[in-house]
C-alpha cells in the first residue's frame, strides 16, 4: 500500500479577488509541489499578476486561503512570508538603482535574516553576510559589476541581479514574474540555464509568456483565464489541449 500523498509546498484554495465590480480571480485552486519548476501562464487580462500579488501578500484575497507548506500565510504581510522562506522578483526591476551590486544583495540578505545584523555594525562591517553575497554574484556572472551602481548595469545584468536579489538566503519558494522580460534571444537563454541550474531546494513558480522558454523550463503548466484555472497538467499535455490553443495561442 502507497503512503499519504506528499502535502505541496503551496496550496492556494479558493482565491477570489475583487476590484470593486470587477472579479479579476474566481475561485483559484492551485497546487505546487515542493522541488518543481511550475509555469503559469495565460493571456492579458487572465489573472496570473493578481495571482502573484496574492501570493507575495502584495494583496489580500477576497476569498480563499493560502498555504505555505501547511501552514496558513493568508494574513501574512510580504516580510513575514519572505522569513517563512518564500521571495518573489517583479515584473519591473526591483533593485535600488544608486546601490551597488553588492549591496542590494547584502541588503537582500539581512532584510531575510535581520537578526544577522546588530545596530552598531556598518553594512560594510558583516563579513560573513558580503562573502555570501559576493558568492551569490559570482555564481550569476557578477563579479565584475560588484562595484557597479545598479542603474549603470547592462538590461541583462539588471535582471540577473534581480534574480540574485530574490535568491538571498537560499528561499524555499521563488515566485518569478517575467523573468526573460525585455532580454535577448542570448540573455534569455542565458537565463534558462541559470534557473535550470538552481538546486531542487529551491521551488519556482514562474509567469512567462514565452512559450519556448516555458517548454524548456517547466515540468507542469497552469493556464490562467478569465481569472479561472483553463488547464493544469505536463507541457505535452497543455501544448495540444484545444481549449488552451483557442484561448492562449489563437486557434488549433
Amino acid at each position: 500500500m502507497g503512503g499519504a500523498p506528499e502535502r505541496p509546498l503551496l496550496e492556494v484554495r479558493g482565491a477570489v479577488k475583487d476590484f470593486g465590480g470587477v472579479r479579476a480571480l474566481a475561485g483559484v485552486d492551485l497546487a505546487v509541489r515542493a522541488g518543481a519548476r511550475h509555469a503559469l501562464i495565460g493571456p492579458n487580462g487572465a489573472g496570473k499578476t493578481t495571482l502573484f500579488h496574492l501570493l507575495g501578500g502584495q494583496l489580500a484575497p477576497t476569498r480563499g486561503r493560502i498555504l505555505l507548506d501547511g501552514v496558513d500565510i493568508t494574513s501574512l504581510p510580504p516580510e513575514a512570508r519572505s522569513r517563512r522562506g518564500l521571495a518573489r522578483s517583479f515584473q519591473i526591476i526591483n533593485c535600488f538603482p544608486d546601490a551597488t551590486a553588492l549591496e542590494n544583495v547584502q541588503l537582500a540578505l539581512l532584510a531575510r535574516h535581520p537578526a544577522r545584523r546588530a545596530w552598531w555594525r556598518p553594512l560594510n562591517g558583516a563579513s560573513g553576510v558580503r562573502a555570501e553575497a559576493e558568492a551569490l554574484l559570482r555564481r550569476l556572472g557578477l563579479t565584475e559589476w560588484a562595484g557597479h551602481p545598479a542603474r549603470q548595469l547592462p538590461y541583462g545584468c539588471q535582471r540577473r541581479l534581480d534574480l540574485a536579489v530574490a535568491l538571498a538566503g537560499s528561499p524555499r519558494l521563488l515566485l518569478l514574474d517575467e523573468p526573460t522580460a525585455g532580454l535577448s534571444p542570448e540573455e534569455t537563454a542565458e537565463m534558462v540555464t541559470l534557473l535550470n541550474s538552481l538546486p531542487r531546494a529551491q521551488t519556482l513558480l514562474v509567469i512567462e509568456h514565452d512559450m519556448d522558454v516555458v517548454f524548456r523550463l517547466a515540468e507542469r503548466v497552469t493556464v490562467l483565464a478569465g481569472g479561472e484555472i483553463l488547464a493544469d497538467g505536463p507541457p505535452e499535455a497543455i501544448r495540444a489541449d484545444p481549449a488552451v490553443q483557442r484561448a492562449y495561442f489563437g486557434g488549433g
